[in-house]
């Protein structure tokens, strides 16, 4: 069975301010990887072809998709993000009639999505999920959805969630899957650092791209590619991007 993959990417990230004044949240690296980029190799594993939508940073979202992987489709939402549910209506040409695996570009799971598959019958939605269901905010890895399912969206700004998945789980049409493994919702600064952390078990990461001088001490930290460290500067449980900036984390 032929599988489109769609990874979501077109969210303001407010909450992971003031880091997405300078870069979109899905370009945010995790352990020196753009979040986007590790959600795109997780589709990668089970999709032939794979779309990224675009709204919030589109002029940097799009130079960065042209240099990584101009094989993605990219669709962009001019006027006004269209949401989980929008987003995947506005894609509908190019999903014509194949499930689609879908997932949200600016959380870290290193998850592999194979199970997700597993056993799928193509007709029920599958949630592939972390820790208990259900939850309010249930966390999401991924999910798939029949072509009969996606074919009902429209591309107006809607969430999954309140327009397909909780009429599917009423009548008895979802079903839920767990995931076994860490995962991090990368929307505030304290997440985001956490994902660093469990990325490099505790170590930080520090861009080679970065400039740091000698005798520097860094504890819990991120250096982006763009961030300045001076000689015997110290950082601990620190962000520091966008040349000398710092964001500490308490």
């Amino acid at each position: 069975m032929e599988v489109a993959g769609v990874v979501l990417a077109a969210g303001a990230g407010v909450r992971l301010r003031p880091l997405t004044r300078h870069r979109p949240k899905p370009l945010c690296p995790v352990a020196g990887v753009p979040l986007l980029d590790l959600a795109v190799a997780r589709v990668r594993g089970v999709a032939g072809e794979i779309a990224v939508n675009v709204h919030h940073g589109r002029e940097a979202m799009e130079r960065h998709l042209a240099g990584t992987d101009p094989t993605l489709h990219v669709s962009i939402e001019d006027e006004r993000a269209l949401g989980t549910a929008g987003a995947l209506g506005r894609l509908r040409p190019w999903i014509a009639g194949r499930p689609v695996v879908v997932v949200n570009g600016d959380t870290w799971c290193p998850v592999p999505l194979a199970p997700l598959l597993e056993g799928w019958d193509g007709e029920r939605t599958r949630l592939y999920v972390v820790g208990r269901w259900p939850t309010p905010r249930p966390r999401l890895v991924a999910a798939v959805m029949p072509w009969t399912d996606v074919a009902a969206l429209a591309p107006v700004p809607s969430g999954l969630w309140e327009v397909a998945w909780r009429a599917a789980l009423d009548e008895g049409r979802l079903d839920v899957a767990p995931a076994r493994g860490p995962f991090v919702d990368c929307g505030t600064p304290g997440a985001y650092l956490a994902a660093n952390l469990a990325a490099t078990e505790g170590r930080g990461h520090v861009d080679p791209a970065a400039a740091v001088g000698d005798g520097v001490a860094l504890t819990a930290s991120v250096v982006w590619d763009d961030g300045r460290v001076e000689a015997g500067e110290v950082l601990d449980h620190a962000v520091r991007y966008a040349g000398g900036r710092t964001l500490l984390i308490r």
